[in-house]
């Protein structure tokens, strides 16, 4: 039999002064979920002849009505996010920004008053710069006023691109304009895209500074709507996790950007496996599909429960590969619940061979790391499946689609011995890892 040798990490809690604080605005405790335009509709202003995908006021009441009714918001998808391309080219005699005149008629705070009627939040875009990447007014020489603005308009997520802007002055320019957001009272998840310009310039980050200052951050490249592209950020994220992982946790989060799910470049086995690796990363959920032509099968992915609840585990814990051979890999994130040194896990094997059929995973719970004497129960997310108590010694045996990917939930088993509920709590915000070598056949 081939023997493959895997990597797994320990999580061990770490209390006292080594503890990172978040931006503590109390925000963002799990990974925001919702629904973003750029990656569907990008920055399409042709509201003459394109009137119904146009970035406009009725896109943004549409997409929130449909939220509401078709069951998004009941999962957990709340944020309903403006990105680029909704301003007029100048600001007005005062210095202020200004929505576009014609596909905004009514304003921001208009838009801003009828998503929250429907019981969802408003999110908008703008850039750490002189313009936005689309050529739009940014906020560099009006922090403090844009800001107020945002404030003014009930804004609850400020999404800050990095275009037009030195990632030099960053270190400085993102935590001011945090500063200003919270200086306006108003309660704003602020979206970084401050490492990943000074990534591209060759600088390190300084993620002491980007965890404090911001609920959330790009690390990496725009996804685009293609496989490659995903794979492209799942490699990242792999080959960067020692750096990446730590910094994760409850109002802080790493940001691998949108879920393409349901549009033009991704099948349906592929989806699955956005939607599963987001989950293992502790990702932001935000959709960028037309909902309103979105097929039933790509809307159940998006609407999977038991995948949503492994993304919004109150942990927080950023999920790690550890095992990659031959293109099969598996990833893995503690999650609750957890008794004493031991952890309930996500676990995700992926598939990322195109010889056309599937592949066969079988490995020990041990072998993975899970080694409560107690057992787990262990349930597929997808599927449906349950597989019962499981101990550590046995062996279970996965079959894995072509770029599709297998999810497991594997809980603790301590009904039997505890009262429920008493092990699913919070866990400090700095996490610190281990390494451990062992093998499976």
């Amino acid at each position: 039999m081939l023997m493959l040798q895997i990597v797994w990490i320990q999580c061990l809690l770490v209390f006292g002064a080594n503890v990172v604080l978040a931006l503590e605005n109390g925000l963002a405790r799990t990974p925001p979920m919702g629904w973003l335009a750029w990656e569907r509709f990008r920055c399409n202003t042709d509201c003459k002849n394109d009137p119904e995908n146009c970035i406009s006021d009725h896109l943004f009441r549409t997409m929130a009505d449909i939220v509401v009714a078709e069951g998004y918001a009941e999962v957990g998808y709340e944020y309903i996010n403006v990105d680029d391309c909704w301003l007029e080219k100048d600001r007005d005699i005062n210095g202020q920004l200004v929505a576009d005149r014609q596909r905004f008629p009514y304003g921001m705070k208009s838009l801003s008053n009828y998503i929250h009627s429907k019981g969802l939040k408003f999110g908008i875009y703008e850039d750490y710069g002189n313009y936005t990447c689309a050529g739009y007014p940014g906020v560099l020489g009006y922090l403090e006023n844009d800001a107020i603005t945002f404030g003014s308009w009930d804004v609850d997520y400020v999404k800050l691109d990095g275009c037009y802007a030195h990632p030099s002055d960053m270190d400085r320019g993102y935590p001011e304009f945090g500063f200003h957001l919270n200086q306006t009272g108003r309660p704003m998840i602020y979206s970084c895209s401050w490492p990943v310009y000074q990534i591209y310039a060759g600088m390190k980050p300084n993620f002491t500074s980007i965890i404090e200052h911001c609920n959330l951050w790009r690390n990496f490249d725009d996804i685009q709507d293609s496989w490659n592209s995903l794979e492209s950020i799942i490699d990242y994220y792999g080959n960067n996790q020692d750096v990446i992982v730590p910094n994760a946790g409850p109002g802080h989060w790493n940001d691998p950007d949108m879920l393409i799910i349901g549009n033009f470049g991704l099948s349906y086995e592929q989806s699955k496996t956005q939607m599963a690796l987001w989950a293992i990363l502790a990702a932001p959920l935000l959709m960028s599909v037309d909902l309103r032509t979105i097929r039933p099968e790509y809307k159940a992915i998006l609407q999977n429960k038991k995948i949503i609840a492994v993304d919004q585990d109150p942990l927080g814990i950023q999920g790690r590969r550890i095992y990659k051979h031959k293109g099969i890999e598996i990833w893995a994130r503690p999650i609750t619940p957890i008794y004493e040194s031991y952890y309930s896990y996500a676990i995700a094997f992926l598939n990322r061979r195109t010889d056309g059929t599937p592949s066969d995973v079988s490995v020990t719970l041990k072998e993975l790391g899970l080694q409560y004497p107690g057992g787990y129960r262990v349930e597929d997310l997808y599927e449906e499946v349950d597989y019962g108590i499981l101990t550590p010694q046995t062996k279970i045996k996965v079959k894995v689609n072509p770029s599709g990917v297998v999810i497991l939930r594997c809980d603790l088993q301590l009904e039997e011995f505890y009262p429920s509920n008493q092990f699913t709590h919070y866990a400090p915000l700095n996490q610190v890892f281990k390494v451990r070598q062992n093998s499976f056949e």
